[in-house]
C-alpha cells in the first residue's frame, strides 16, 4: 500500500461513481496510471456491471466499469470485493504457492472467493463464492437473505454473538456475562473473544462452538473444490489460535474420507482490511499457476 482515501459511502449510482473518481484522482495525483481495479461489495457480472449490491441503496444494473474507463479514460475492472479479497491473498498474501485455494472472511457476515487452478473462479455470471448463504439447517434461524439456516447465521460475528448469548443465558460464561454488565441479550463477541484472551474457559469453550460451525462449512466446500488450503479472514480471525485450533480439531473430523487424502492447510489471512483493494489492483495481472516449493 503506497496511499489510502476514505469517503463516506454515498447514496445512489452518480455519487457512488463521483465518488470513486474522485478518490482515483486524488490518488494518483500527477501519476500516470496504467489503470484501475475496484472490489464492489454484491453481485458484479463478467462485464463489470454491478447488479446488486443490498449495501448501497440506489445501486442497480450500475456498469461502473464502463462509467468509470469512459469518465477516467484508462481500463477498469471491477470484481466482487471478496472476489478480490481472495485473489490479493493468493498472489501477495497468506496464499501465495497455492492454486486452488478458498478465501473465507468470517465478519458481520460470511464472504468468500475461491482460486482453482491458478484462477479466479467466478462461475457462468460473476456471481460465485457467495459461500456465506449456503443452507447447512432448513430449520435454522432466517437470513436476510431470503432463505434459513444459512452458514453465516452460525458462523459469522452474528453467530458467535448467538452463541454468546445462550452460554451466558444458561450459566456457561460468567465472565463473558459479566463484561456484558449481567445482561445475558447485551453480550457481543468482542466480549468473547477479550475474556478467551484472558484465559477463561467458559469463553474459549464458545469459541470452540464457532470452530464447529465454521469447520462444518469449510468441510462442505472441501467436498465440493478440493482445495489445498483455506485462508480465514474478517475480525473473527483477530482471535487468532483460540479459533484457529479449534476450527482446525473439528475440521479434521468433519471433512470426508479426511484419514485417505492429503491435509488442507488452514491459515490466517495477512492482507487485513486491504485484501480486497490489493487484489483489485492484482486484476491487471496475468494469471499464472504457481506451484509450491
Amino acid at each position: 500500500m503506497i496511499d489510502e482515501r476514505r469517503v463516506p459511502t454515498p447514496v445512489g449510482e452518480p455519487a457512488v461513481l463521483e465518488a470513486v473518481a474522485g478518490v482515483v484522482a486524488e490518488v494518483a495525483g500527477t501519476t500516470e496510471l496504467r489503470g484501475v481495479g475496484i472490489g464492489m461489495p454484491g453481485f458484479v457480472d463478467r462485464a463489470g456491471v454491478l447488479r446488486f449490491a443490498p449495501n448501497l441503496p440506489g445501486v442497480v444494473d450500475f456498469p461502473i466499469r464502463e462509467e468509470l474507463e469512459a469518465r477516467l479514460g484508462i481500463p477498469v475492472r471491477a470484481d466482487n470485493d471478496a472476489t478480490c479479497a481472495a485473489w490479493g491473498e493468493r498472489q501477495l498474501g497468506a496464499a501465495q504457492g497455492y492454486n486452488d485455494v478458498i478465501l473465507v472472511t468470517l465478519g458481520t457476515g460470511i464472504g468468500g472467493g475461491i482460486v482453482a487452478g491458478g484462477s479466479l473462479l467466478r462461475g457462468a455470471n460473476g456471481f460465485g463464492g457467495e459461500i456465506g448463504h449456503m443452507v447447512i439447517n432448513t430449520d435454522g434461524p432466517p437470513c436476510p437473505c431470503g432463505q434459513r439456516g444459512c452458514w453465516e447465521r452460525y458462523a459469522s460475528g452474528s453467530g458467535l454473538a448467538g452463541i454468546a448469548q445462550r452460554a451466558a443465558a444458561e450459566g456457561r460464561a460468567p465472565r463473558v456475562l459479566a463484561r456484558a454488565g449481567g445482561e445475558p441479550a447485551m453480550v457481543r463477541g468482542e466480549h468473547v473473544t477479550v475474556a478467551a484472551a484472558e484465559g477463561d474457559r467458559g469463553a474459549q469453550d464458545v469459541l470452540a462452538e464457532l470452530g464447529w460451525w465454521v469447520a462444518q462449512g469449510l468441510a462442505d466446500l472441501a467436498n465440493v473444490f478440493d482445495p489445498e488450503a483455506f485462508v480465514l479472514g474478517g475480525g473473527l480471525v483477530e482471535a487468532g489460535d483460540l479459533l484457529l485450533n479449534p476450527v482446525r480439531a473439528a475440521f479434521a473430523e468433519l471433512l470426508t474420507g479426511a484419514a485417505y487424502r492429503p491435509p488442507v492447510d488452514i491459515l490466517p489471512a495477512t492482507l487485513g482490511e486491504h485484501a480486497g483493494a490489493i487484489g483489485a489492483a492484482c486484476l491487471f495481472e496475468i494469471p499464472r499457476e504457481i506451484g509450491r516449493s
